[in-house]
């Protein structure tokens, strides 16, 4: 199970870090066209781009993984929230930040104990 769950908390780690995070960092065109057709033209896309930088690193670090993990929960409802108003797609673009949070926190439960303790499925 601990092997699976880093499996899947590096692959949350890596996507977020290489698909979102990094176009933000490098000042891509596309992170400033994503955020103005979402309605956030003014968005602090580099900030944005550093916070998920950052909470890909962490949730990869034992110690800090679950803050990141409620950290990154916030920062997906975020964008659910704002996918919803801009009335994209709700499988693919909505919804995905539902899949990431949800592989985020099962990567996590996978890997630790205590947390399964604590989030039981059945007792």
């Amino acid at each position: 199970m601990q092997k699976a769950g880093w499996a899947l908390s590096a692959l949350v780690s890596l996507f977020l870090f290489g698909a979102s995070a990094l176009p933000k960092l490098a000042g891509m065109s596309v992170a400033t066209e994503i955020m103005t057709t979402l309605g956030w033209p003014d968005a602090p896309i580099f900030a944005i781009g550093v916070l998920e930088a950052a909470l890909a690193v962490l949730l990869l670090i034992p110690q800090t993984a679950t803050l990141a993990a409620i950290v990154l929960t916030g920062l997906l409802g975020g964008a659910i929230a704002t996918n919803l108003h801009a009335n994209q797609p709700m499988a693919s673009h909505t919804l995905f930040g539902v899949y990431l949070g949800v592989a985020a926190w099962a990567g996590l439960w996978l890997r630790e104990p205590a947390l399964r303790g604590l989030l039981p499925f059945k007792r």
